[in-house]
């Protein structure tokens, strides 16, 4: 890089400026956290219902979980950026499509993967994690 660039960026290429970064964590124990706020972004753990809750009624739990944490990291679903959704069973997939379609702000839908996978427990048949900009 050229020293005119640095220069232009208030910097040299000995001395650049750093800006100050600050990470928040919420609802944190030694293992993890269920929400990190870096750089105006919200990283949500994956959130789940009810273990061994019907598949409609932990899927509403899931979602009721994402406006809670969202909402507590100065966030909403309207700015979620991307989503990845767990299910234990390809077969909820159209059900977990309705449910997440009558949930999500139409007019400003997150990329979303789904995929299957085998859960901690067999009793969790659905987990969402979330990655949101903040308000």
């Amino acid at each position: 890089m050229s020293s005119g660039l640095w220069c232009k960026l208030g910097g040299s290429p000995k001395s650049p400026k750093h800006a100050t970064m600050t990470i928040k964590r919420l609802q944190k124990s030694s293992r993890m956290s269920q929400a990190v706020i870096h750089g105006g972004l919200v990283y949500l753990a994956g959130q789940v219902g009810t273990e061994g809750a019907p598949f409609k009624e932990q899927t509403q739990q899931t979602f009721e979980a994402i406006d809670k944490m969202l909402a507590a990291s100065g966030s909403d679903k309207s700015h979620m950026l991307q989503a990845t959704v767990w299910l234990a069973d390809m077969a909820d997939f159209p059900a977990f499509n309705a449910l997440w379609e009558a949930w999500i702000d139409r007019e400003n839908p997150p990329a979303r993967s789904t995929g299957q996978v085998p859960m901690v427990s067999p009793g969790y048949k659905v987990e969402v994690t979330i990655v949101a900009a903040v308000r």
